[in-house]
């Protein structure tokens, strides 16, 4: 899994992952992280994800996605012109409590993400196969505030059965990367028939969990 993977993907509107409304785990858990209002949301590989509008009414918001047309999209589907400028190696759109910056996410540093109080990440670990997923984890720990929250969804199924992304995640892995942090799960939901996931049916999953983990 590359960048030039995820370009394509955006250049193409092959976006199939972009959730068209709010996600219900982070309006039902999000409080539980209980993150000063005053500190920013960190939301890694963010794409034009509408929990950003959702966390935005509360406190700042900062994501990262390497697709400028998703940075694009994101405003401009929410009517705002962001301010652009220019901020190291990255590209930093910002309007209304959110900030998006464009570029890497292994560019980030801690300076990046200083003010940040609480990491969301729906669509950052599962977009990457396994290799990467322990070389993101270390990464994301490394940069954000020490003793950081996170909420983390991810589903599970077996791999065999579809290529990803998204990838399966079990929990027995999400545990290991984040190896010294204490992780509740919160829920625990088999998908498999839900109407709204006929595309992972077609594409031979059998059975999908998805899970829903607080890391403190």
């Amino acid at each position: 899994m590359n960048i030039d993977f995820w370009l394509t993907r955006w250049t193409r509107k092959e976006i199939g992952f972009h959730q068209r409304t709010l996600n219900p785990y982070l309006t039902q858990y999000w409080p539980l992280l209980h993150v000063d209002r005053a500190r920013s949301v960190f939301v890694p590989l963010c794409g034009k994800t509408l929990d950003m509008r959702w966390l935005s009414e509360s406190q700042p918001v900062l994501g990262v996605e390497i697709a400028r047309n998703a940075c694009i999209d994101f405003f401009s589907e929410w009517n705002v012109a962001p301010q652009i400028q220019r901020i190291g190696e990255f590209e930093s759109f910002s309007a209304r409590n959110v900030t998006i910056l464009c570029g890497d996410f292994f560019a980030l540093r801690a300076e990046h993400l200083r003010n940040v109080g609480g990491v969301f990440d729906r669509a950052a670990l599962i977009a990457l196969p396994p290799e990467m997923r322990t070389r993101y984890a270390a990464h994301l720990l490394s940069i954000i505030p020490a003793g950081t929250p996170l909420l983390l969804i991810a589903p599970e199924y077996a791999q065999h059965e579809m290529s990803g992304p998204p990838f399966a995640v079990a929990e027995a892995e999400i545990r290991v990367l984040f190896e010294g942090r204490d992780i509740e799960v919160l829920e625990q939901v088999d998908i498999s028939d839900d109407p709204d996931n006929a595309r992972f049916r077609q594409r031979g999953v059998t059975r999908l969990v998805e899970r829903v983990c607080k890391i403190v």
